[in-house]
């Protein structure tokens, strides 16, 4: 049976915290491919955003877990009430409540994913913005408490991750598209033949069949 204080727990802390950062990462920059209307023939858009759902589950996943083995660690007197709510930790205070900041910034983006249809356009996007302070305090969050943050290779690592964060970031900024009123990320875009052809269809669709009433 392993103990509360087992190295074990300690070790499944640490690689669920590293996990985390490179899911989040793919997470990021998955949903900025998805803003900004990437696809082609080999590769569509909604493979993309279905890759992007997988990532997220796991991403939740890790966390999950994560924030499990830093609880139940008795040697570090982290309680669940400190992991989402800010400021409340007795141990290591202000980078325990980073920590709680990003994870309640995670599941109001992951909750509000899962009720999208449910939800206004607009409404879903600007809470769905908030995934880029939850990505930065969860780096700080890293940083300040990760008992391997000084480590080379975990700098590395964290240092690649938010480059190619930042990029994709930047990338969004610059190359984003124009969007109508009503138009999610996986509309078609104006003028192209993809929107003519759903147009064509939805003509056709519409279209009254001679000799059929229509109710």
């Amino acid at each position: 049976m392993i103990d509360l204080t087992s190295p074990y727990l300690w070790y499944i802390s640490r690689a669920t915290g590293s996990v985390s950062l490179v899911l989040l990462t793919l997470v990021v920059v998955l949903g900025i491919l998805i803003a900004n209307r990437v696809g082609g023939k080999a590769v569509g858009r909604f493979e993309i955003s279905e890759l992007h759902r997988m990532v997220s589950m796991s991403a939740v996943i890790f966390i999950a877990l994560h924030v499990v083995a830093t609880v139940i660690d008795s040697y570090v007197p982290t309680g669940l009430i400190s992991s989402v709510v800010p400021m409340t930790s007795s141990y290591r205070r202000i980078p325990v409540a980073v920590g709680a900041v990003a994870l309640d910034l995670l599941i109001a983006v992951w909750v509000t994913s899962l009720a999208q249809e449910k939800m206004r356009n607009v409404t879903w996007r600007l809470i769905h913005w908030l995934s880029y302070p939850m990505y930065a305090a969860a780096v700080l969050h890293g940083f300040l408490t990760g008992s391997d943050s000084h480590q080379r290779w975990w700098l590395l690592l964290t240092g690649i991750s938010c480059l190619v964060f930042l990029g994709a970031l930047t990338w969004r900024w610059w190359q984003r598209p124009s969007r109508a009123d009503g138009r999610t990320a996986l509309s078609p875009l104006p003028g192209s033949g993809l929107s003519t052809q759903s147009t064509r269809r939805a003509r056709q669709v519409d279209r009254p069949v001679p000799g059929r009433k229509r109710y």
